[in-house]
């Protein structure tokens, strides 16, 4: 059991602030899952509780004890990598047990834990068995299972489904998921650029920007359904949220917003007086659009049709805007191409930002 405590923690290499005000309490038995752009710093900050890289600033404690000095193998730590990286020579229980070989712990502890570990990671079949008589997926069953048998404090994942194929990754990320459910006091922090195993693996997402830290915590419905800012609200989700012009024509427990290119947006999303005239951002996920004949939010002409079987994903002529329209509608609607099509959406699924940031949060 392990509570985690970031504060105020940066990393700099020279002049260049990779993290910046990194401030974080993670709870003993939580799965966190650390997602960000390429160079916003997840796996250096992973790093960085790890010990593996040093601290620039601020502080790093494990249940109250400062760690920013102490040495990684003293942390109470275990490490998954992109890579397996095991022994080849070695059978899977020779590499599970291969920290407690070391260590010169007794061998019945050694037989107690490594068997412990297979059984939960299903692996017992296997551990006679060399890695190269392995699949892509056992194999990275094994290096976790390196991990269990050392029982850390706190297990960290830098990508670890990353080099498996998209078959694979998916059976992994269940198996993820059932071993979380199997150590449900253990706490995890996990890094991945995958937005699906984010969601269906967190407890809670820390979403990190580059160069400024973090950009939102919360639960992954949290951050799909409220993100605080423009960045969060673009990056949760796939595709990303439409973001269209707009200004505040009424305001109360509902805001109307006159978009620049036309139309009108109704949002749940309340304002005061003061907001009439206010420049926003009116966004909708291209989930939440749904066809309409009156008054619509967008509407424009479809350019290109992608038909995903469940879904069909309508791509608008973008009309001077840097990314084009999208919106993802159930079914199929291949005649949909070259149509002119109108749009609208549930004002509760209607979000405003004004200065990058959600109004819902002023």
């Amino acid at each position: 059991m392990a509570d985690l405590k970031l504060t105020g923690v940066e990393k700099a290499y020279g002049e260049v602030k990779v993290l910046k005000n990194i401030d974080l309490d993670i709870r003993t038995g939580e799965l966190i899952v650390f997602v960000g752009p390429s160079g916003c710093g997840k796996s250096t900050l992973l790093r960085m509780i790890a010990g593996l890289e040093k601290i620039t600033a601020g502080e790093f404690t494990i249940d109250g004890v400062r760690m920013n000095d102490v040495p990684p193998a003293q942390r109470g730590i275990a490490m998954v990598f992109q890579s397996y990286a095991l022994y080849p020579h070695m059978t899977v229980r020779e590499n599970m047990s291969f920290a407690l070989r070391i260590a010169k712990k007794p061998q019945k502890e050694i037989d107690a834990a490594v068997e412990r570990a297979a059984k939960i990671l299903q692996l017992t079949p296997y551990l006679d068995r060399l890695p190269k008589a392995l699949s892509g997926g056992q194999r990275q069953r094994v290096a976790i299972g390196r991990s269990i048998v050392r029982d850390p404090k706190v297990y960290l994942f830098d990508e670890p489904l990353s080099n498996l194929d998209a078959a694979l990754r998916v059976a992994t990320r269940i198996e993820i998921a059932q071993l979380k459910e199997a150590m449900p006091n253990s706490t995890m922090i996990y890094v991945t650029h995958d937005q699906v195993e984010a969601m269906t693996l967190a407890s809670r997402i820390v979403v990190l920007t580059v160069g400024q830290g973090i950009g939102q915590v919360g639960t992954p419905l949290e951050l799909y359904e409220r993100p605080q800012n423009e960045f969060v609200a673009q990056f949760i989700g796939s595709p990303a949220m439409n973001l269209l012009p707009g200004e505040v024509v009424e305001t109360g427990a509902e805001t109307l917003v006159r978009l620049d290119a036309g139309g009108t947006a109704r949002s749940a999303v309340p304002t005061q007086a003061a907001d009439k005239g206010l420049k926003v951002n009116v966004g909708v996920r291209p989930e939440d659009f749904v066809p309409t004949e009156g008054e619509p939010i967008f509407s424009g002409k479809v350019e290109i049709t992608e038909a995903l079987g469940e879904v069909t994903q309508l791509y608008f002529e973008k009309g001077g805007r840097e990314m084009p329209v999208i919106a993802k509608l159930p079914g199929i609607h291949p005649q949909l191409r070259h149509s002119e099509v109108k749009l609208t959406a549930d004002p509760g699924k209607v979000h405003l930002f004004s200065g990058g940031r959600s109004l819902l949060y002023r």
